[in-house]
């Protein structure tokens, strides 16, 4: 890691983690393995518990690591993702794989989303190693939160296979160290509509599948507009409402021939709540009630088939819940916050566990070209992991 003289802010200790993990090319199309196996074999030397869960072809790996009695429920769950978006076609001023800290700033890819909250929670396990007689604490390592959050689901299913159930859990997304209980949830669907080939000059043998897709982006966006009129119901939120789009569109092979297949894909970013799915319902009601009858009425094999490519929950954390005030005990009673972007955490809660988001760096940092977070960021995150987990005695009742 290259650092100028008068850089300060986290330990040493978090900046060298933060090296080592940044060090390792964990975009998501590659294997994690490298950094999982290297933090496994660091905690285990600590004294913590590990357990590893993978994906169908063992190239990946989620870290589940216990700080007290193994395989014992309850306790605090610092979680945190271990893949990064890719650098493919950006403009870095730096390796983006080897850390930089200059001016006040830690960058690499990952700095901000999220390595530097990893490596703040892994500097202070020999410290937190001596809570004593106190709830167990679980350090939550995931891959393939970029694409569809897919390890964690994996992660939680193997602990609730061995029965081990955390009480709350911590997850560091970036939200520069205020507490968020609230992001939107994200359901993402592909639409395969098939029509008949014809020759265009005969356009009534056939039936275009383009046409009608065509019809299924515009109920999206007329439904989409609905529910922007419904104005500011989701209090707190920078887009108070629920978005829905058609992100890809294909179809076609020539000009002079009439479609017989086309694809889009139809994605919803939702408020949590009793009817949250209802724009997606209505759009699948359209094309089943309107679309497909007239396709079969020209073609009877005709169809439109949906299915979906990704359903992660949103986060709705009460605001008079314990675990929020706890963080604001310590973080000096701010504001929660309610985020548009989607994580980890709506499934953490979805499986019974209580979570709330806080970490260090922007959001806006992320994913760009020389990502970086600030080192006061990283300092804060470090005081604040080790007053709430360092004194985590669990949850009074509520």
């Amino acid at each position: 890691m290259t650092a100028s003289p008068d850089d300060a802010g986290p330990s040493p200790d978090v900046l060298d983690i933060a090296a080592t993990l940044i060090g390792f090319d964990t975009t998501s199309r590659n294997s994690n393995l490298g950094l999982i196996e290297w933090t496994r074999d660091r905690l285990r030397a600590q004294g913590a518990h590990c357990r590893l869960s993978h994906d169908a072809e063992r190239r990946k790996a989620n870290l589940f690591a216990t700080l007290g009695e193994p395989g014992a429920s309850g306790g605090l769950v610092l979680s945190g993702h271990t893949d990064v978006v890719p650098v493919d076609g950006q403009d870095w001023h730096t390796d983006p794989f080897d850390a930089v800290v200059r001016d006040g700033r830690l960058y690499a890819r990952g700095a901000c989303d999220m390595k530097g909250f990893i490596a703040c929670a892994l500097a202070l396990v020999p410290a937190l190693l001596q809570r004593g007689d106190a709830p167990p604490l679980h350090l939550a390592l995931s891959y393939d939160e970029e694409v569809g959050c897919l390890g964690v689901r994996e992660m939680l299913a193997d602990l609730a296979e061995a029965g081990i159930r955390p009480a709350a859990c911590l997850v560091g997304e970036p939200t520069g160290m205020r507490p968020v209980i609230g992001h939107k949830g994200r359901r993402a669907l592909r639409c395969c509509v098939t029509g008949r080939e014809a020759h265009s000059s005969l356009p009534t043998h056939g039936v275009n599948a383009i046409e009608y897709a065509g019809r299924v982006a515009a109920e999206v966006q007329r439904l989409a507009r609905a529910e922007a009129a419904l104005n500011a119901h989701g209090a707190g939120y920078d887009v108070p409402y629920s978005t829905l789009q058609v992100g890809t569109i294909h179809g076609g092979l020539a000009a002079n021939t009439v479609p017989r297949d086309c694809e889009l894909t139809v994605e919803l970013r939702y408020l949590p709540g009793p009817d949250e799915l209802a724009p997606l319902d209505r759009l699948l009601q359209f094309t089943q009630d309107t679309l497909v009858p007239e396709m079969s009425a020209l073609h009877r094999e005709a169809s439109i088939e949906w299915t979906v490519l990704n359903d992660t929950p949103g986060l709705d954390l009460p605001e008079q819940h314990p675990l929020l005030r706890q963080a604001n005990a310590l973080l000096g009673q701010q504001v929660p916050g309610r985020v548009a972007y989607n994580t980890e955490a709506g499934l953490f809660q979805r499986a019974g566990i209580p979570t709330v988001l806080c970490g260090p760096g922007d959001i806006a940092q992320a994913h760009r070209p020389d990502e970086y977070v600030a080192l006061p960021q990283l300092a804060a995150c470090e005081r604040f992991l080790m007053a709430f987990a360092g004194g985590y005695r669990g949850l009074p009742p509520r």
